[in-house]
């Protein structure tokens, strides 16, 4: 036997008179010979990807902003509607309802509740009123009481203010504070974890 191998050799009239010799089709291609495919578009390189910070900013801010505003109207609310209730149930000794201090813990406990819930825009409007308008006065309250006495000087002095006063010297707005800096920082670790 020889070890040469015959290659045959033919013109292409040859070759198209016996048509064409059909490849088997690849099991990974399946579509590959179907007209009606119409192959994939290459991606555009040049189109800029969303950045998912972009906004950030403008959420700090109404946060912050909402944060600031409405606690202290928040924690008035509170200590008004507390003082009243205080004043009818303890200095007269009777057990009526006063819709008004109802209405205003009610309307401050909401507020409260909205200041925390800025935290799922950014957690910088609890942090921000908590820090401001409950531990910080609170801790120059516990340092030195004097300071306490002068930040209430600023004050108008109405109901308002003797709620507030004594909210600021039993604690009241120190343990506010903290709850809500708890809520912010709450909301941005929920967040980093995503």
């Amino acid at each position: 036997m020889s070890s040469h191998r015959y290659v045959a050799e033919y013109d292409d009239e040859d070759y198209q008179e016996y048509g064409e010799y059909e490849q088997p089709k690849d099991p990974r291609r399946p579509y590959e010979d179907v007209e009606s495919y119409e192959p994939y578009e290459p991606f555009d390189d040049d189109l800029v990807p969303e950045d998912p910070r972009a906004g950030r900013g403008v959420r700090r801010v109404l946060s912050g902003a909402g944060g600031l505003i409405l606690t202290p109207v928040a924690l008035g609310l509170l200590a008004w509607g507390g003082l009243r209730q205080q004043m009818l149930v303890q200095a007269t000794l009777s057990t009526q309802r006063d819709v008004l201090s109802i209405g205003l813990l009610v309307g401050g406990g909401i507020l409260l509740l909205s200041v925390g819930l800025l935290g799922a825009l950014s957690a910088t409007g609890p942090i921000l009123g908590g820090l401001v308008w409950g531990v910080a006065p609170g801790v120059a309250t516990i340092a030195v009481p004097e300071w306490g006495f002068r930040l209430v000087k600023y004050l108008p002095q109405n109901d308002v203010t003797y709620g507030v006063t004594s909210w600021l010297f039993i604690g009241g707005l120190l343990a506010t504070g903290f709850l809500l800096i708890g809520a912010g920082l709450a909301s941005r670790l929920a967040r980093r974890r995503r």
